[in-house]
């Protein structure tokens, strides 16, 4: 039997309808009676135009979420007018087009207003009478001359909507340190806070790299397993940081919650410190041992730590095994440099008479041409 074939017992006229791949779900009325199922694409009426989605819950499901997220059957909610065409989904896939360019124009504009706000997201309604910018900011942004600049230049109708980081993050999607898609831009909708104490109750250690995502904040996975830890260190001795005995002072370095055991530092007579893993029942009972002011003599522990063993570190003689490439290396230009003499005096004075005799002797050869040119003429004349 097909999945389509089944009808809901009990038939609610409610469903989810999911905007642009999900990242806007909103509760739509049938009000047409019309015979509707999973993953069908409809036309809304939003009170400000038509929009296309996608439907992603119906029947009892839509019940479940409607309780989750308080909302009611009285409550004013879109109605469905009819199934998409293939026109209607094709104007909707050119205003899905539109977008990037927009948010890009629409970044530019923000910036030459000088406005401490980014603008993460711009979604188009599929009819193109409205546009809804999505913008991040750390605090309240008057906007209203930005408003009608996006009105002239876009000539659209202008919703601005100020969202989180985590909710920009999901709104543009990405993959996380997992390899797998992100949660918030999938199925993760409650975006509750996330502290370093519940970094610290799962024994994590805080390395900023390792424990923020994507949006810059602390990941939401850390979340998942906070309340199976927490019933975990309830079975846990309180206020064991420091157990005292008999010779020494025994102190906690870190808890493993699930195998319960606990592990305690011990310097010996060396200054050499030593790492025992203690029962989480024996701690409980050097506790009530310490309270009555009796100190046993050791830990009792399962495991022995960090031993100095005292052995030389032995290595290996490899001279002959590996042979390593010949780096090439380039030829640096070597520069002549040319050593400058001392100017002399008298060098000088030697310059100065070859200059004066070079100028005689040009004087001379100047006039005895001149001569030659007027005997020349003389002849002519006679």
């Amino acid at each position: 039997m097909a999945l389509n074939d089944i009808s809901d017992i009990e038939p609610f006229d409610i469903f989810e309808v999911s905007f642009k791949d999900g990242a806007r779900k909103e509760f739509c009325k049938n009000i047409n009676k019309l015979d509707l199922t999973t993953g069908d694409y409809v036309v809304v009426d939003s009170g400000n135009g038509y929009d296309i989605g996608k439907i992603s819950l119906s029947g009892d499901l839509v019940r479940l979420q409607m309780r989750k997220r308080k909302v009611t059957d009285c409550q004013e909610l879109n109605k469905i007018v009819r199934f998409a065409s293939e026109y209607d989904i094709n104007k909707l896939h050119e205003a899905r087009n539109m977008e990037y360019d927009t948010m890009v124009r629409a970044r530019a504009i923000a910036a030459s207003l000088d406005l401490d706000m980014k603008i993460g997201d711009v979604e188009y309604q599929a009819d193109k009478r409205k546009a809804t910018f999505f913008y991040t900011s750390d605090g309240r942004v008057d906007f209203r001359e930005l408003v009608k600049l996006y009105a002239k230049e876009f000539k659209v109708k202008i919703e601005m909507r100020q969202i989180g980081i985590r909710q920009e993050s999901s709104k543009i999607g990405g993959i996380g340190s997992c390899g797998r898609e992100l949660c918030c831009s999938t199925w993760h909708t409650n975006f509750t806070s996330v502290t370093t104490e519940m970094v610290r109750y799962q024994n994590l250690s805080v390395n900023q790299t390792k424990l923020t995502g994507l949006c810059g904040r602390l990941k939401c996975c850390l979340n998942y397993e906070l309340d199976t830890y927490l019933e975990a260190l309830k079975d846990f001795p309180k206020k064991a940081d420091s157990l005292k005995l008999k010779y020494n002072m025994a102190y906690l370095v870190k808890m493993d919650i699930f195998k319960g055991i606990m592990y305690y530092s011990i310097k010996d007579e060396n200054d050499r410190i030593k790492i025992y893993a203690v029962p989480k029942e024996r701690v409980f009972e050097i506790k009530e041992m310490n309270e009555k002011n009796q100190f046993p003599e050791d830990l009792g522990a399962i495991l022995y730590l960090n031993e100095d063993t005292g052995d030389d570190m032995d290595f290996e003689d490899v001279t002959g095994q590996i042979e390593l490439p010949e780096e090439k290396r380039k030829k640096r230009n070597k520069r002549k440099f040319v050593k400058r003499r001392k100017p002399n005096k008298n060098s000088d004075k030697e310059l100065n008479k070859n200059d004066d005799n070079q100028n005689n002797s040009s004087n001379s050869d100047k006039s005895n041409k001149r001569r030659r040119f007027n005997k020349n003429k003389r002849n002519k004349k006679d």
